[in-house]
């Protein structure tokens, strides 16, 4: 931590993302003991989604083994349970924007090798609606991909997405809802993605239907293939 570091950690004191208290010791991204709370998603994964799975010879979890998968892989943190429910609800609607701080180095200390095996040209971001984006002040999708692209030095591509239709939120939809919701929400936006590898950023991993619809745009806007990568995922069905 550098001078002007500290001082900003004495004026503005960083929060654990998991507890939610002030971080300790002092400039912590989060607390040690916190962070053995958090359940990590162990292998063996799902080859496409990066969901947890029984064993290693079923390949693909429940959701991706029934829907068509557009994207090539997805790399995710933690199982989406109750002490992540927290956190990232915290991150969205709380104002705790340090909390990615946290997500992307850790992220980052994970997947670092094959995110560079990838070899990703950009960071698309999941859009937000204007209402929701003036509502809520930031796009935390965006949020977190800064900070993942300082680590990295992939270039955020803020513009690649374009949300033009306001969606009911995904959480309160059941599966069948949740496709016929997303048809149409997305576009391709003035960023060009021809020929590119794009890593698609966001928050929260559960059936994939935004994952997907995202992909199918980025890809007909001429994209060369495009992964995601998220904070949480949710918890094989199957």
């Amino acid at each position: 931590m550098n001078k002007k570091e500290y001082l900003l950690s004495l004026l503005y004191p960083r929060r654990c993302p998991v507890c939610h208290e002030i971080a300790a010791p002092r400039g912590s991204l989060v607390c040690p003991a916190c962070e053995k709370k958090v359940s990590f998603v162990k292998e063996p994964t799902c080859l496409r989604c990066g969901k947890e799975i029984a064993a290693r010879e079923i390949e693909y979890c429940y959701d991706c083994s029934r829907r068509e998968r557009s994207f090539t892989q997805g790399f995710a943190l933690a199982v989406y349970d109750e002490t992540m429910r927290q956190s990232i609800r915290q991150f969205k609607n709380g104002g705790r924007l340090e909390y990615a701080d946290w997500y992307a180095a850790a992220l980052w200390e994970r997947y670092q090798q094959p995110l560079r095996q990838l070899a990703a040209d950009g960071l698309a971001p999941v859009p937000l609606h204007r209402s929701r984006l003036s509502r809520r002040g930031y796009n935390q999708a965006e949020v977190l991909a800064r900070r993942l692209s300082r680590l990295s030095g992939i270039p955020v591509w803020p513009k690649a997405l374009v949300r033009p239709r306001k969606t009911v939120a995904q959480k309160y939809l059941g599966a069948r809802e949740r496709s016929q919701n997303l048809e149409g929400a997305f576009a391709a936006g003035r960023q060009s993605v021809a020929g590119r590898t794009v890593l698609l950023v966001d928050d929260i991993y559960t059936t994939g239907g935004t994952a997907e619809a995202c992909t199918r745009v980025l890809l007909r806007a001429g994209a060369r293939q495009v992964a995601v990568i998220n904070v949480c995922i949710g918890e094989n069905d199957g």
